[in-house]
């Protein structure tokens, strides 16, 4: 079963503290090697990103930054896990990381599973 993660956080929380990157270095590589982790990146601060928004049938263009916006998707991860409590430990472990390193800092990290062509909606479950 394939999940992406996604970690939000605040717009301008700042950059992360090295030893943080180097210990997610080394847990991305753990679980690659593992056959876990399928493909992960840092996103872009919305002040360079452009949202288009459909709505009563009109199109609107609007770049960043989106001040109504509290918070960002600051990175997402693609796992291949066998089970979504599979998905929540790695996301759990994850976020753990970013306890140990970074003091004071707070986001979450949201776990939602991946519909492709081997995976049907459980919606619900």
């Amino acid at each position: 079963m394939r999940y992406m993660l996604l970690l939000k956080t605040a717009e301008n929380s700042g950059m992360p503290p090295q030893e943080l990157m180097e210990a997610i270095a080394r847990f991305g590589e753990e679980t690659a090697k593992a056959g876990v982790l399928l493909d992960t990146g840092g996103l872009a601060p919305t002040v360079m990103g452009t949202r288009i928004r459909l709505s009563s049938g009109k199109l609107t263009v609007t770049d960043g930054p989106f001040t109504e916006s509290k918070e960002m998707i600051a990175s997402y991860a693609v796992l291949e896990v066998s089970s979504k409590e599979e998905a929540v430990a790695v996301a759990t472990r994850f976020m753990e990381l970013h306890k140990e390193h970074w003091a004071g800092w707070e986001g979450e990290s949201e776990v939602r599973q991946v519909f492709g062509a081997d995976s049907a909606p459980a919606f619900g479950e």
